[in-house]
């Protein structure tokens, strides 16, 4: 087990894709680049959360950094990871 992951293994780089999209998020076209950027829309601000699949799985600094992005805790990404059925938007109370 990783350093700073308790409960969760680290997240590969299709578990971040999909929890990204089951909070809401859309690909954004890619140009010749690693990274692959994903946005959403909340509350009249545009999220974008930067995922570099070569680094997958991903350790705690990115896990953290994208949850921060996302404006969700790492443990609420790391359960979107986990989880394939969660598919309600966190951003919505």
């Amino acid at each position: 087990m990783v350093l700073g992951f308790k409960k969760f293994a680290p997240p590969t780089c299709a578990q971040v894709k999909m929890a990204l999209k089951n909070m809401g998020f859309t690909a954004q076209k890619q140009n010749g680049t690693s990274h692959e950027h994903w946005i959403k829309a909340v509350n009249r601000k545009m999220l974008k959360v930067t995922v570099d699949c070569p680094k997958s799985p991903f350790g705690d600094t990115l896990v953290n950094s994208m949850a921060n992005q996302a404006e969700v805790s790492k443990r609420t990404f790391l359960e979107y990871c986990h989880d394939k059925k969660l598919k309600t938007d966190p951003h919505t109370k």
